[in-house]
C-alpha cells in the first residue's frame, strides 16, 4: 500500500491508483425538494469513481442516499464551457473526521 497524499500518516486504502479524469472538471445537480442547483469541483478520480466533496452541514446531503440515481451536468475541464449530462450513482457518502476535508463528505459518484 502506498501513502496516502491528503495525510501521511495513514496508509492508502484504495485498490487502485487515483489520477484526475481529463474530460471534467466539475459536476452540478439538483434533485427534488432541494430548489436550487448545487455544483461542485470533482475529486480522487479514477477510472471506476469520483467523489465531490460536501460540507458536512451542506442540506444537499439530506437529499442524497446511497444507491440514488440522478442526472447531472459534468463540465469539461477545456474551459469550452461545454457540458455533457449523465446518469451518476451515488456509491458512498464517507464522513472525513481528519486531516485537510475535516468537516465534510466524500460522496462517491460512478457514471451509470
Amino acid at each position: 500500500m502506498g501513502t496516502n497524499p491528503t495525510n501521511d500518516n495513514q496508509p492508502e486504502r484504495r485498490s487502485e491508483h487515483r489520477s484526475i479524469d481529463q474530460r471534467y472538471y466539475s459536476v452540478q445537480f439538483t434533485t427534488e425538494g432541494l430548489g436550487n442547483f448545487y455544483q461542485f469541483k470533482l475529486w480522487n478520480v479514477s477510472p471506476k469513481g469520483m467523489c465531490i466533496l460536501v460540507k458536512e452541514d451542506s442540506a444537499v446531503l439530506e437529499h442524497l442516499a446511497v444507491g440514488d440515481t440522478i442526472d447531472m451536468t459534468y463540465y469539461l475541464t477545456d474551459g469550452s464551457g461545454e457540458s455533457e449530462r449523465l446518469r451518476t450513482e451515488i456509491k458512498h457518502i464517507t464522513r472525513n473526521d481528519n486531516g485537510r476535508f475535516r468537516g465534510h463528505c466524500l460522496v462517491g459518484l460512478a457514471i451509470a
